[in-house]
């Protein structure tokens, strides 16, 4: 029998108990605000039996939690633009589509910063890209500036020779 129905002032995270007083709730829009390389964080469903089955115990756990992933963006085997992708949504699915292990689904715990209001969660919701950082937009004016470093002087080569070839063959 699962003691923490005898205490109705504990919730349940993932598998263990954490005391209500201590849980942050946020809204929706509170979390999609953390959208970037710089602040990422994600809405992922309760995983695993146990606490799928406290998630169906009307009033004694919030079904959503909240984790900020910002530290583990540069970690992920995925990349961080798969977590950046995951961002402004409940990204349930797209966690639950990889197949996360055991061990993936344990190192959320250290990333869990609280839970989400269900009633503040839009049913239908737009995907907004993450903003890019600043230093990509750069590589490609600077990418183009190389190029022309290494063309234009073959270029001027190549006039060269065709002058002194055609003026070798005039006189």
């Amino acid at each position: 029998f699962p003691l923490f129905l005898l205490n109705p002032t504990t919730f349940c995270h993932s598998t263990h108990l954490v005391s209500s007083s201590k849980i942050k709730v946020f809204t929706f829009a509170e979390v999609s605000n953390h959208n970037n390389a710089k602040d990422c964080w994600l809405i992922i469903s309760a995983s695993g039996a146990f606490s799928s089955i406290t998630a169906k115990i009307q009033g004694l756990c919030l079904s959503r939690e909240v984790y900020n992933v910002t530290k583990f963006l540069e970690d992920h085997p995925g990349g961080g633009e798969v977590l950046l992708s995951a961002t402004g949504k409940d990204a349930t699915d797209d966690f639950e589509h990889v197949g996360h292990s055991t061990s993936a689904r344990a190192m959320l715990d250290e990333y869990y910063v609280g839970d989400i209001g269900s009633s503040t969660i839009a049913t239908k919701v737009e995907y907004i890209p993450p903003k890019q950082p600043y230093y990509n937009q750069d590589k490609t004016t600077e990418f183009i500036v190389k190029l022309l470093q290494f063309l234009v002087p073959l270029i001027i080569l190549g006039v060269a020779f065709g002058v002194r070839f055609y003026t070798k063959q005039s006189a």
